[in-house]
């Protein structure tokens, strides 16, 4: 893509924006490469500090969750999903798939970023853990603020008690949202607290909860933000669909993924589609691994790393067909709320 458009904006661009960037384009490099590639040999000076003989060999640097798809051992058409506070989610396309057509609303599309020689596209969502972080939090500021106040309990006591009660929340929780009966009309939310970032982001968004009434509990108000996060990730899914880039696998990588079985089991029936999850933690640093070895020549390419050196699946969440219809109405439900709040935000 960088040589079909120049890789840059043109120099009137810059010049507009101030007359001491007028040039600024001819400073700047011209190729790029993939990170199977060579950069060059370790330094003396940080072969000696860390140890390393001199020859070693340095590899062209990638995004963490580029190398993170390809430790989780991405397949082309397969979403392969990061989730953490947020999600970055990464699919890989063959180029003469796309034949130079861009997919609209989504945050990248990079030749040979991701598996080199194929095209790499990026989106996800700006919230995902992070909203139920927050929602953890507003439960516990009675145990972080008035604990320490007791005149029943010493601080030493209401540390514990503040610390037990904060590794237990979330985990009992999703105990009981998912043993909640299936309402169409239930508590429904829209998972834009930080903004939308795929499809067409729009940062300036915000989130919501409606249906409330004096019948809402903690673990109704979870599993709708449960349920939030996995109906943004459909309209991810939806998105590529739309776009004529057809969704065949989904693949979870991260803490979420691993830490989840309720979110995971939601996120399957939600997109009606199977994900695997990837055994290992640390795919960012396995991916990193990948590449080198790609880089110092032991593999002739980067998926052959993959397939010598990837860890494998070892969970596997398929939807449950009882339950797809009911979120595909209520998804329907949640995009009418996401139009409202952008309509009149």
């Amino acid at each position: 893509m960088g040589g079909e458009f120049g890789g840059f904006p043109p120099n009137e661009f810059f010049a507009t924006l101030d007359p001491a960037l007028d040039g600024f384009t001819k400073k700047l490099f011209t190729q790029t490469y993939t990170s199977d590639k060579k950069a060059g040999t370790i330094s003396a000076e940080w072969a000696q500090r860390l140890g390393l003989p001199t020859d070693t060999t340095i590899g062209i640097g990638a995004f963490d969750a580029h190398m993170g798809a390809v430790g989780g051992q991405i397949e082309p058409y397969h979403l392969s999903k990061v989730m953490g506070t947020s999600t970055c989610d990464m699919m890989v396309v063959p180029a003469s798939d796309i034949q130079g057509r861009c997919v609209k609303g989504i945050c990248g599309q990079v030749n040979g970023s991701v598996i080199p020689g194929m095209i790499g596209l990026e989106a996800g969502q700006s919230g995902f853990g992070d909203i139920y972080a927050w929602f953890k939090s507003v439960l516990e500021w009675p145990t972080k603020n008035l604990l320490h106040n007791s005149s029943v309990i010493d601080n030493a006591t209401a540390d514990k008690l503040q610390q037990e009660i904060s590794d237990k929340l979330i985990n009992a929780l999703s105990t009981e949202a998912v043993a909640l009966p299936l309402d169409e009309d239930a508590e429904l939310a829209v998972d834009w607290m930080n903004g939308r970032r795929t499809p067409d982001a729009n940062h300036l968004l915000e989130g919501a909860i409606m249906n409330l009434s004096l019948g809402s509990n903690a673990p109704k108000i979870f599993y709708a933000l449960v349920e939030a996060t996995c109906f943004g990730a459909k309209a991810i899914v939806d998105r590529f669909k739309d776009e004529g880039v057809p969704v065949r696998g989904l693949i979870g990588l991260g803490g979420v993924a691993r830490k989840s079985p309720f979110i995971m089991q939601m996120m399957a029936n939600v997109i009606n589609m199977p994900i695997r999850i990837h055994k290992s933690e640390q795919t960012c640093a396995l991916g990193a691994a990948m590449f080198a070895a790609t880089a110092a020549g032991i593999y002739h390419k980067v998926e052959d790393a993959m397939a010598a050196m990837g860890d494998g699946f070892d969970i596997t969440y398929n939807p449950d067909k009882k339950r797809v219809i009911f979120f595909e109405n209520r998804y329907k439900k949640y995009k009418m709320l996401g139009a409202f709040i952008e309509k009149h935000s």
